[in-house]
């Protein structure tokens, strides 16, 4: 006898309301979701893995300046043609303990939360995190990777090599990128040639560049640079600056 060819079952209304159901459009919008982020972290990853051993061509931050004023000043130069006074200045100023951490201060940070977000807790490394792959100004999901980041460049890339990105996208007056350009605006040398005074203004600029001025600076500059002095001096003498002069 043959066998009775098997009835195949059509797909019923009700299954096809299940596929559109609220709850499997949750569920694909999630997969999609976790998707596209992990895909952003791998990219993000990617190029943490490339800048550290390829200048970073332009940020968002100079790319929205050169949009705003039509041009910026704008020279890289290796950490080796820079003053080591100036990259000392610049660890003494925004991140004296740069040597002893893994991207985060949690010293600095306890003592920002204390001030009431009155001061900053960033570190040198989370700057150059937010300046080469993010943007300015305050928001949870730029915070968020930040966080993500951070750890990230501290194991990829070397001490000396945050430093040096650090001068050279860092914004040090209107207009104003990266040490090479700050010293020939403000002094008139290259920044193989600056001063450890010269140095101290340029580091007294951050965080706020553009309302500050290193050839003509203020009473609060002038003792500003100072304290700056003493700090690259002290990180010098007691090894905290190690980790990026070699």
């Amino acid at each position: 006898m043959a066998k009775a060819a098997r009835k195949k079952t059509p797909r019923t209304s009700k299954s096809k309301a299940a596929r559109w159901s609220p709850r499997a459009l949750w569920l694909r919008l999630r997969r999609w979701v976790l998707r596209v982020g992990l895909g952003v972290l791998a990219f993000l990853f990617l190029l943490i893995l490339l800048f550290s051993v390829v200048n970073p061509p332009i940020t968002h931050t100079i790319w929205a300046e050169k949009r705003r004023l039509g041009e910026v000043d704008r020279e890289w130069v290796p950490i080796e043609d820079i003053a080591p006074v100036l990259a000392r200045s610049v660890v003494a100023a925004e991140d004296a303990r740069f040597c002893e951490h893994w991207g985060f201060d949690v010293d600095a940070i306890r003592s920002a939360l204390e001030a009431g977000a009155k001061r900053g807790g960033s570190t040198l490394t989370q700057q150059v995190v937010k300046n080469v792959f993010l943007w300015q100004g305050r928001s949870w999901v730029r915070k968020a990777l930040e966080t993500f980041m951070t750890p990230v460049v501290e194991a990829t890339w070397s001490k000396r090599r945050i430093v040096e990105v650090y001068l050279n996208v860092a914004e040090m007056g209107d207009g104003i990128f990266g040490a090479d350009a700050a010293a020939r605006h403000y002094f008139g040398v290259g920044p193989e040639a600056l001063s450890p005074q010269q140095a101290a203004l340029i580091a007294a600029l951050l965080p706020n560049p553009k309302d500050r001025s290193a050839t003509q600076p203020g009473k609060f500059m002038r003792k500003r640079a100072r304290q700056i002095m003493d700090g690259a001096a002290t990180i010098e003498r007691d090894g905290r600056a190690a980790c990026f002069e070699h």
